[in-house]
């Protein structure tokens, strides 16, 4: 891992070129093996991306048929349903995310808190408008990254009851599927781009399997080709009412992991997803569909095809090879929201959402590539407690989705934003492609809202939780800054006084951290007023994220010279960044700072947090925040220190 590191640290500034479009950075068009690494991408975003997505025949026919079949199944109601399930997948996923809301990447980077980076920095300031929607998609998207392991998992192992007795006790289903669970949680320390080579080609079978089954069944009944005709999709919902309503909650099965699509964007790239949706996935989704649809047509009166119309799709002799496969399917299905949560993690801490969190980059290659494991056992705990509460697939269906929902809508109102202020849309283009989006997002929220008393509140808690701790760790961390200004002394005026008292000097360099470079570290004032002595030379490093994915090396440090002893270095650091203060030092001996790395000391503030009666915070949001900082990382690990060389100094401040 350490060679991984220093090889990305000298690589770090050919990967970020300021002048090159963030395709071209990340994929190398111009080099001789620019085809062969777009294909390798797209398969490998094949096996990870689209895992959610591609799972959804699983399950999203067969729960919309659940809520249809309150009467008699007509033959109107499956071409009706089918054709919605085809028109969310062209809509929500093709039109909306592929073509539109992926083009709103900031440098190669996806997911809603990029969309709210690029906002912000339209803003020029911060938005509470922004900011809001930008943690509730965040929020929400950890709540569809619990629940999709639990379902896509529970509902493979499922199959098996067509199978063997043995899985006719759900027990032996649940506790087959646990297992299963932690393996996948359990191999996540690998990296990203080491499970893509294992689960791509399987996903490309997936999809193969998907569109064969299909297409051996579309002759079942060709009727089934007017779904593509979008008046039997708004005729069944408007003439079923209430109904009509709940199956389209379950339709909108067929389009979670869209979110995933775009949170992912930064692991491949956008030309290998793009690629790779168009030309393999969504014709095999599409087919599956069409497939089971006919299937069903035929034996329309049939009600045990209705239970479970994907596996039945199979004969007798590949039942058996398809549950494996589906098995398969759906533990990767689980790696999409899981490189998912792993990326808007990192971009949370660095915009200033969370705590310091421990972050492994485990790839040479990509920098996107990451693992971190307090989300990894935070997402497998959230899982398994899913799968012990709810037990079965069905009773998970009806939390699933309104996560999502609320996601989306969060993107789309985001993406109004960046359209307007970054794009420089005029109003009229905004509305004429925001408004229908937001109408579609509305109506599936509303739908899915159906759902709250059956189980979707759980997303939802889950989803007010992450806000609540958002909302805090910044509300919290202004406070505590605010506060430290109070009792600090300008940077300046202490140089002034340093020069006339002349305290004791010693050898070697110090190098202060601080989140304020106009005030005096309060490391650097403890030392004084503690151990009476300075450093021959003194650096204080100021560390900004940039609302950008990355920052190329020749723009990254500013050097200021306060005095002859003192120097002030501003670093801009991008949040999908590691900031690692050893590069950064380097950097700066290469723009002529003079100073012996080997004879280097980092003195690092350490604050203990009590809460205090008045403060601008509740007391038990007051012991939220105590209990947020606790939990954070230890600063020399984050910035990367050698911890033979860091002294840590303490004060006490109050919230």
């Amino acid at each position: 891992m350490a060679r991984v590191r220093d090889r990305m640290e000298t690589g770090m500034s050919q990967t970020a070129s300021p002048e090159a479009s963030s395709e071209f950075q990340e994929h190398h068009h111009s080099e001789p093996k620019g085809f062969k690494r777009n294909f390798a991408m797209a398969v490998g975003s094949v096996g990870v991306v689209y895992g959610d997505i591609g799972t959804s025949p699983l399950y999203a026919l067969k729960e919309s048929l659940h809520h249809a079949t309150h009467g008699n199944l007509t033959r109107g109601d499956v071409i009706g349903i089918v054709s919605l399930l085809l028109w969310a997948i062209i809509v929500v996923v093709t039109i909306k995310y592929v073509f539109f809301i992926m083009r709103a990447d900031n440098k190669g980077e996806g997911g809603t808190l990029s969309l709210m980076a690029l906002a912000q920095k339209a803003f020029g300031k911060r938005s509470l408008s922004v900011f809001l929607l930008g943690v509730l998609g965040a929020a929400l998207f950890y709540g569809d990254s619990i629940i999709t392991p639990a379902i896509s998992v529970l509902s493979a192992v499922e199959g098996l009851k067509l199978v063997t007795p043995v899985f006719k006790d759900q027990w032996n289903v649940i506790l087959l599927a646990v297992a299963i669970l932690l393996g996948l949680f359990a191999v996540q320390s690998r990296g990203t781009e080491s499970v893509a080579r294992f689960f791509g080609p399987i996903m490309v079978l997936w999809f193969s399997v998907l569109a064969v089954l299909g297409v051996s069944h579309i002759s079942d009944d060709f009727g089934i080709m007017a779904a593509f005709n979008p008046y039997y999709a708004g005729k069944f919902v408007a003439g079923h009412g209430l109904i009509g309503l709940l199956v389209l909650g379950s339709v909108f099965l067929a389009v979670t992991g869209a979110e995933a699509l775009y949170a992912d964007m930064g692991h491949f790239g956008r030309f290998p997803i793009r690629a790779a949706w168009l030309l393999f996935v969504m014709p095999s989704l599409m087919l599956n569909y069409l497939g089971q649809g006919a299937m069903i047509l035929k034996n329309i009166d049939n009600k045990a095809l209705l239970a479970d119309p994907f596996f039945l799709m199979a004969p007798e002799w590949a039942l058996l090879p398809l549950v494996i496969l589906s098995g398969l399917a759906t533990i990767i299905a689980s790696q999409a929201v899981i490189t998912g949560a792993f990326s808007l993690t990192q971009q949370a801490v660095q915009l200033g959402l969370l705590p310091r969190i421990e972050i492994r980059h485990t790839s040479e290659t990509t920098l996107g590539q990451i693992y971190i494991p307090q989300v990894n056992r935070m997402l497998a705990i959230g899982v398994l407690a899913l799968v012990f509460a709810f037990k079965n697939s069905s009773a998970l269906a009806s939390a699933y989705g309104i996560a999502v929902t609320g996601a989306m809508l969060a993107d789309t109102g985001l993406f109004f934003i960046v359209a307007l202020l970054v794009w420089g849309w005029q109003p009229w283009r905004v509305a004429l492609f925001g408004i229908p989006f937001l109408m579609i997002d509305l109506v599936f929220f509303g739908a899915n809202c159906l759902k709250i008393p059956d189980g979707a509140y759980m997303p939802l808690l889950f989803g007010a939780l992450l806000m609540l701790m958002m909302w805090t760790w910044v509300r919290g961390s202004r406070i505590v800054f605010e506060k430290s200004k109070k009792d600090s002394v300008p940077l300046l005026d202490l140089i002034k006084m340093l020069e006339k008292s002349k305290p004791t000097r010693v050898a070697g360099t110090a190098v202060f951290l601080t989140s304020d470079p106009d005030t005096a570290p309060s490391a650097l004032l403890h030392n004084l007023k503690h151990n009476k002595v300075l450093h021959k030379r003194n650096i204080m490093m100021t560390i900004n994220t940039v609302p950008s994915p990355r920052v190329p090396d020749d723009k990254r440090l500013v050097i200021d010279e306060l005095s002859e002893d003192v120097k002030r270095i501003t670093v801009k650091v991008g949040y999908m960044e590691s900031p690692r203060v050893p590069h950064f030092l380097a950097l700066a001996r290469r723009r002529g700072l003079d100073f012996d790395i080997m004879a280097t000391s980092f003195f690092l503030g350490k604050r203990t947090i009590k809460p205090a009666r008045e403060s601008g915070m509740p007391l038990w949001q007051d012991n939220l925040f105590i209990f947020l900082s606790r939990t954070a990382a230890n600063a020399t690990d984050f910035f990367h220190i050698p911890t033979g060389r860091v002294v840590e100094l303490g004060t006490q401040v109050t919230v």
